[in-house]
């Protein structure tokens, strides 16, 4: 769903999956692992909004490594792959400190790797499949990953 953008802001060749954007900057992103919904905003103006699939095991905070579950809080986004093998990835900047004095008072990991990214099929229809991650479509991720710049906030919700 577009918000307030034009039809310009979003640029690409059907031969690449590397969009250019040039509408305004996305300042904050929002998860809503309940309702299945991610927001990109500019301040309070929301620019884009996408449905998505969790984890295997999606209800509660990320713990330990393997447990299917998508982290809960505010995190950044940190990182970038153009060679996924989910077509395209965003990293997010789990585990924190308490993430991770957590896990090891419980004598485990807790993992890492989270990424929003997209998928391995694109025609894939299944639901929660991936092990703690955001998965949106290829052509979402696209999108996404045009918009979103490295350190951008990320806030998880329930």
């Amino acid at each position: 769903m577009v918000v307030g953008l034009g039809a310009a802001a979003l640029t690409g060749c059907s031969t690449t999956k590397f969009r250019t954007y040039s509408g305004p900057p996305v300042t904050r992103i929002q998860v809503f692992k309940g309702q299945r919904r991610l927001q990109l905003l500019n301040g309070e103006r929301l620019l884009k909004e996408y449905d998505f699939e969790l984890g295997f095991a999606p209800a509660g905070h990320k713990a330990f490594e393997g447990d299917g579950r998508t982290p809960e809080g505010a995190y950044l986004i940190n990182r970038r792959n153009p060679n996924s093998r989910y077509h395209l990835s965003l990293g997010i900047s789990y585990p924190n400190r308490n993430d991770i004095a957590y896990a090891r008072s419980h004598g485990l990991s807790p993992g890492g790797d989270i990424f929003i990214h997209g998928t391995p099929n694109p025609l894939s229809n299944e639901d929660d499949w991936t092990w703690g991650c955001i998965a949106v479509t290829n052509d979402e991720i696209e999108e996404i990953y045009a918009m979103v710049r490295d350190w951008t906030p990320i806030y998880i919700y329930p």
